[in-house]
């Protein structure tokens, strides 16, 4: 075993730039390692700190991505210039650690420059993702060769679960031993419930009737539209609460504001929150939802599950990636089977889809004991298997292994 002192994390989403699951596992991960070695991000951003573990250094956008070319093409062609910056400012890590295909390029590259292994996590998979080139254009090429050209050569890939793993494999030429699971955590010490309410009135929630809660961004990926689409068949007693934003693509944000515009000229009280609300505001709406749905087509893993568990709310989600292997069907929740076209992540039959959302969440709308012993089970399961200590002893184990 190699002794570990230092790492170097790469990624696009860092404090206070977070919105997505990998934002949040960055964030907790490099703190738990910082309590072990030295921790040093680099992340998209002008985020500066030198006087902490972790140590963080934020690198801008490049203006000049957007010019003379497909305005599609930036996200991607800046990536890849971001990476490189990463890489070639000095490293005296030990192992670097690259997090989504924003930063796979920075990880590999680095490895070259300063001779040091290199760790993939591998939150979502490009191949998996096909709906991205309505936001990339032809430039998902680009971040799929990026995410496959890494993925291929590094020295330890990490899937966050089993279903992910598998999916590395059959996708890419990659040797069996060298791609591990380690799932995905939460502080459970931050994420409990508090009794606090004061968020759900003023974010025009109404704290005497139960309500409905999805927490996630507006993409193909996490399936909000259908969910919306299930809305009308939705037990008239529970509020509805969407506190989705971030849009993939103008095209998605203006599909989603005509579904919601549609579903209210049916039922006036659904709750769109499109702002990107601070931790401790979501935190409450995790707590005081009757139950949480989690309507994904494609999930890795799922860390919104996990933040609804540990908040002692029933959750009904999607029995698809790594989903399952959060929620205990039964136990700490309800899972809705989804069949998908061949060679896509649409759903076979949509209606079908919506209704059987729509029949798992009045299933526990109409049983508050069954939630309430759903929602025990759940916070049970997240302080037994998803504490970031156990996440990052792993981590390190693997980096020493290297």
């Amino acid at each position: 075993m190699r002794q570990i002192i230092k790492a170097t994390l790469f990624t696009n989403e860092y404090p206070p730039n977070v919105y997505g699951g990998a934002g949040v596992h960055v964030e907790y991960l490099s703190r738990a390692l910082a309590r072990h070695i030295a921790v040093d991000v680099r992340c998209f951003g002008d985020q500066h700190v030198t006087d902490a573990n972790p140590t963080v250094r934020g690198y801008p956008a490049w203006a000049e991505a957007k010019l003379g070319t497909d305005p599609r093409f930036a996200g991607a062609v800046d990536a890849f210039h971001r990476s490189l910056a990463m890489a070639k400012d000095r490293i005296d890590a030990d192992v670097v650690h690259a997090h989504t295909w924003y930063t796979d390029m920075a990880a590999l590259l680095a490895s070259k420059l300063w001779h040091v292994p290199y760790v993939l996590s591998i939150h979502s998979l490009e191949p998996l993702r096909p709906w991205k080139i309505e936001q990339l254009g032809n430039a998902y090429h680009l971040s799929s060769w990026m995410e496959r050209t890494a993925l291929q050569q590094a020295n330890a890939v990490i899937a966050v679960s089993a279903e992910t793993r598998a999916d590395v494999l059959r996708l890419f030429d990659i040797a069996p031993d060298r791609v591990h699971v380690i799932h995905n955590g939460i502080d459970p010490a931050e994420y409990r419930p508090s009794g606090k309410r004061d968020a759900l009135t003023r974010l025009g929630i109404d704290p005497d009737r139960p309500y409905l809660l999805f927490v996630g961004r507006i993409t193909r990926q996490k399936g909000i539209i259908h969910l919306v689409e299930a809305i009308p068949q939705i037990d008239p007693s529970l509020q509805i609460v969407l506190c989705a934003g971030a849009p993939d693509t103008p095209e998605i944000g203006r599909e989603m504001a005509e579904r919601v515009a549609a579903v209210r000229a049916v039922r006036a009280d659904v709750r769109w929150i499109e702002e990107m609300l601070p931790r401790a505001d979501v935190i409450q709406l995790y707590e005081h939802a009757a139950v949480f749905c989690c309507p994904s087509v494609y999930e890795p893993f799922g860390i919104i599950n996990l933040e609804a568990m540990a908040l002692e709310t029933a959750v009904v989600a999607s029995a698809v990636g790594g989903i399952p292997e959060v929620v205990v069907p039964g136990e700490t929740g309800l899972l809705v089977d989804l069949a998908l076209k061949p060679g896509t992540f649409e759903p076979a039959d949509p209606v079908a889809f919506a209704h059987s959302l729509a029949e798992a969440i009045n299933r526990l709308a109409a049983d508050a004991e069954l939630r309430t012993r759903m929602g025990k089970a759940g916070r049970q399961r997240v302080l037994d298997h998803f504490s970031w200590d156990a996440i990052a002893a792993t981590t390190l184990d693997l980096y020493r292994s290297l």
